[in-house]
């Protein structure tokens, strides 16, 4: 009986343990009516315009309303409370472990008409003083920082995703060897995959790469570099966190060439045809 129950309790800890380690971002705000005072049990629809699916919720009595573990993406709220015009507000980019703020102020009027907001969500972060750096895959395909053969590239000499923390402030980083995030001793960071660790904690300093996704699978790659949450814990400096790409409503894909031949190499100063 008591080897029953602590296969159960630990059961509940592993399941509770996998629960809380998330690669998602959240939604949060209030809903107020022009004066200022709070609208309790507004509805509300949140749409992933990617892939058509809807999550809905209800304000609290004091007027807040959270999305919790929201996939990244690109979404559209919609306010919709009888009396006052349908409040929609499009362009929320979610980003990995990022909190955004919508407060929303309805107007007057007729649920038939609508109020739309398209401005992006505003950059400065309110919520958390985590600092965060997003590196999208199309930004990592845009510069020149996924290297193949020996620069910026993994053991085995493709494309590697971690060359996206030479974007972020305070990492110092060579492929393969060290990280050092904010002064902290090398290579006490930590590596998840939609949430899952896949640090290599027997030779992280030499094999970098053999937890290594492809970066075509991937839709971004966050770097925490400190003040992250106490749930992305195991991490001693800085926090990267891959996210997987999911399917759309629109079909879309990816290829890249690596072209060798000796006929293209620069020869150099000294290297000359004799005859």
């Amino acid at each position: 009986m008591r080897s029953c129950l602590s296969l159960a309790v630990l059961v509940v800890g592993v399941g509770a343990s996998l629960m809380a380690q998330t690669a998602t971002g959240v939604i949060t705000g209030t809903i107020a009516d022009p004066g200022g005072a709070v609208i309790a049990n507004a509805p509300l629809q949140l749409k992933n315009t990617q892939t058509g699916t809807v999550a809905e919720s209800v304000s609290s009595t004091t007027g807040n309303f959270t999305f919790p573990q929201v996939s990244v993406g690109t979404y559209e709220l919609n306010v919709a409370v009888p009396g006052f015009k349908t409040f929609v507000r499009q362009n929320l980019s979610v980003q990995v472990a990022q909190t955004i703020r919508v407060d929303v102020t309805l107007e007057v009027g007729a649920t038939q008409e609508s109020v739309t907001v398209s401005a992006e969500a505003s950059l400065l972060n309110t919520e958390s003083a985590s600092v965060n750096s997003n590196v999208t895959t199309d930004r990592m395909n845009s510069l020149p920082i996924l290297g193949v053969g020996p620069s910026t590239s993994s053991t085995h000499g493709v494309r590697n995703p971690l060359a996206s923390s030479v974007l972020a402030a305070g990492v110092f980083w060579v492929p393969n060897t060290t990280m050092r995030v904010n002064g902290a001793p090398s290579n006490t960071f930590g590596i998840k995959l939609d949430g899952q660790d896949i640090t290599n904690g027997v030779n992280t300093s030499n094999s970098q790469a053999q937890t290594q996704p492809s970066v075509d699978a991937l839709e971004e790659v966050a770097i925490q570099a400190s003040n992250y949450s106490a749930e992305f814990g195991q991490a001693g400096s800085g926090l990267i966190q891959y996210t997987t790409r999911s399917g759309t409503n629109t079909f879309h894909g990816s290829a890249y060439d690596y072209f060798v031949n000796e006929a293209l190499y620069a020869h150099q100063s000294f290297d000359h045809a004799r005859n």
